[in-house]
């Protein structure tokens, strides 16, 4: 494998790296203020649009859907993708400039590869301009939703009519008031094998019979202005042409959906991670305590010097796992999909946790970046699948593999 970026992509990392110095970085503080003043909560922070509008005219626009989606995307390969992804990662919120944002990115990847014509007309255009904002509905309180079979929620077929009837939660982006469009994933066929009783179907946002039960917050967190809710679905009616591909091809495309999702929100933390580990170093090269300057202190030393192999290594099999998904397709790239999903999430936290400790009692407020970084990072070892799930499929594979 040859890691050594293209000049192409040469030119987007110092592009990209050159706008988030200049737009990105002394807006944080502003937009963090914004979304914490309550006057301001479910609102939009003014500066998004302008921000947007730029990143898209410097050509920093869709880069993440993958080279065969043609001309929805920027045509980078996943692998090609990583680095920038890393960059965007460094601000949270950043990935929304340039449009490569979950769950945003999952459900274009869905509409550009199963959509008809008129799905994408209705709905991929508007979200490949950044003109709306989509919610992915899958996971429900009353089941084990890491067991994407397990899903109740009735997907039922009345005439030129789907009905839907079903109680989700942690939908990540239905309270943005610029959502839209919700896939929907509910079951159509009980008779049907597992894998295939499933569907995901277009719901309109606003439709008749969707409703808010009730706001979630994450460690206290409401996240707005898009945030996490509990939704309820009552009768609702879409046409049977909202369907994407078919009825129980709902498992396959959560599955091929989750693949490039979870790379990316991997490829995000190493972002994270890299930067908590150069603000730690700049906070023990500048503080004092007992005498003795902090980045003079041995443990400190050990813990940058553990935390910068840690982040090597993770980034080294994301590089790994994005090189394999070109080359050979998600499906067969499924074990490393797996272990860097598993690997990522839980080595940020750790560089995030030490840099918390160096910052003693700054490193759990406002004042730094990383205590925010720790919580998405936390919450991610749940997202898109327990480290548990990914694990449990993983050790399978390679008992199998290494039986064979």
């Amino acid at each position: 494998m040859n890691f050594d970026h293209t000049d192409k992509v040469k030119a987007l990392i110092t592009k990209l790296e050159a706008f988030m110095a200049e737009n990105i970085y002394p807006r944080e503080g502003e937009e963090h203020a914004w979304h914490e003043d309550p006057a301001h909560a479910w609102q939009i922070w003014p500066g998004l649009d302008a921000l947007k509008s730029k990143a898209r005219a410097a050509g920093l626009w869709n880069l993440f859907l993958p080279h065969e989606y043609g001309a929805f995307g920027a045509g980078l390969t996943n692998l090609e993708y990583a680095p920038l992804a890393e960059i965007m990662g460094r601000v949270p919120w950043a990935s929304e400039v340039f449009n490569c944002s979950a769950p945003d990115t999952g459900n274009m990847e869905v509409l550009a590869k199963f959509g008809t014509p008129a799905q994408q007309e209705r709905w991929l255009k508007p979200l490949l301009a950044g003109e709306i904002r989509s919610a992915y509905v899958m996971t429900e309180p009353e089941v084990a939703s890491s067991d994407a079979t397990n899903l109740e929620t009735s997907v039922v077929r009345d005439g030129d009519d789907y009905v839907i009837n079903g109680r989700k939660w942690w939908i990540t982006g239905i309270l943005d008031p610029r959502c839209e469009l919700l896939l929907v994933m509910g079951k159509t066929d009980l008779k049907a094998p597992r894998h295939v009783q499933h569907s995901t179907i277009i719901v309109p946002r606003h439709a008749a019979g969707v409703s808010i039960v009730r706001k979630q917050t994450v460690f206290g967190s409401s996240r707005s202005p898009e945030g996490e809710a509990e939704v309820l679905f009552e009768n609702v009616r879409v046409p049977k042409e909202n369907l994407i591909v078919g009825e129980g091809k709902g498992f396959a495309i959560a599955q091929g959906r989750l693949g490039p999702g979870r790379i990316h929100h991997c490829m995000r933390s190493i972002g994270q991670a890299q930067r908590a580990l150069e603000i730690m170093a700049r906070r023990v090269e500048n503080r004092v305590a007992f005498g003795k300057k902090l980045a003079d202190q041995s443990s400190i030393r050990q813990d940058i010097a553990r935390s910068y192999c840690e982040i090597e290594q993770a980034r080294l099999l994301t590089l790994k796992a994005a090189d394999r998904m070109d080359r050979v397709g998600n499906v067969a790239a499924k074990d490393l999909i797996a272990a860097i999903k598993i690997v990522a999430p839980r080595m940020a936290q750790r560089v995030i946790d030490r840099a918390i400790q160096a910052h003693g009692g700054m490193g759990v407020g406002d004042d730094t970046p990383i205590a925010k970084f720790f919580v998405i990072n936390r919450f991610l070892r749940i997202a898109d699948g327990p480290d548990e799930v990914h694990m449990s499929q993983l050790g399978k594979q390679k008992i199998k593999e290494y039986n064979a």
